[in-house]
C-alpha cells in the first residue's frame, strides 16, 4: 500500500470511529467486544484498502467485516461446548455465608494502622512472601514479620471481642495457610536460583 493509501485509511479511520463503533455495539453487546471487534475489522480492511475502488463504500465493506469476524468468533465459542450425555449438576451456592465474611473482615480491618492493615493485605490477602511484602513497603523483613504478628493479634482481639470465635480460627488458619504458602514460594524460588 502506497504512503497516501495510509494516509487515506487513517483519515478514513479518523473520521468515521464513531460511527463505526456505534455499527459494533449494534453487533455485540459487551462494549470492550465491540472495540475488539471493530479493531479487528480495520486490521482486516487495512491489507485490501487498496482493492476498495469506491471508497464511499467503505462503511459498508466494514460492516461486512465486522459481521463476519462477529460469526467466527461466534463459531468458535460454540465449538468449544462439548455435548455430554448427562447434564452437569445446576447446584447454586448461597453466597450470603461468604459475603458477610468477606464485610466482616473488611470492618474489622479498619481498626487497623494503615501500615498494619498493608501487611495483612498483602501478606494474606495478596500471598506475597515476607521479602515481596518488605519490598513492596519499603521495610525490613523483620519489621514485616513484627507488623504482622502484631497486626494479627489485634484482629484475633477485635473478633473475639465482638463475639465471633469461628472467626478468629478461621484468621488463625488463613494465617497459618498464608505464612505455609509463603514458605512453598520462598522454597521454590531458592530452588530456582539453585
Amino acid at each position: 500500500m502506497s504512503h497516501g493509501e495510509v494516509l487515506e485509511f487513517e483519515e478514513y479511520v479518523r473520521t468515521r470511529q464513531d460511527a463505526l463503533l456505534r455499527s459494533a455495539r449494534r453487533l455485540v453487546p459487551d462494549p470492550v467486544d465491540a472495540q475488539d471487534l471493530l479493531q479487528t475489522a480495520l486490521a482486516r480492511t487495512y491489507g485490501r484498502w487498496d482493492g476498495i475502488a469506491d471508497k464511499s463504500l467503505a462503511d459498508a465493506y466494514l460492516r461486512r467485516v465486522m459481521i463476519n469476524t462477529r460469526t467466527e468468533w461466534w463459531r468458535a465459542r460454540k465449538l468449544e461446548e462439548v455435548p455430554t450425555e448427562q447434564l452437569p449438576d445446576a447446584s447454586v451456592e448461597d453466597a450470603t455465608e461468604q459475603h458477610a465474611d468477606r464485610a466482616l473482615l473488611m470492618d474489622i480491618l479498619k481498626v487497623l494502622a494503615p501500615k498494619q492493615r498493608s501487611v495483612v493485605v498483602l501478606r494474606h490477602w495478596e500471598q506475597m512472601s515476607t521479602e515481596e511484602t518488605a519490598a513492596a513497603l519499603g521495610m525490613s523483613t523483620g519489621t514485616v514479620k513484627s507488623t504482622l504478628h502484631r497486626a494479627l493479634a489485634r484482629l484475633r482481639q477485635e473478633l473475639e471481642s465482638r463475639g465471633v470465635d469461628n472467626g478468629a480460627r478461621a484468621l488463625e488458619r488463613d494465617g497459618r495457610a498464608g505464612r505455609a504458602a509463603g514458605r512453598g514460594h520462598e522454597r521454590g524460588r531458592e530452588r530456582c536460583a539453585a
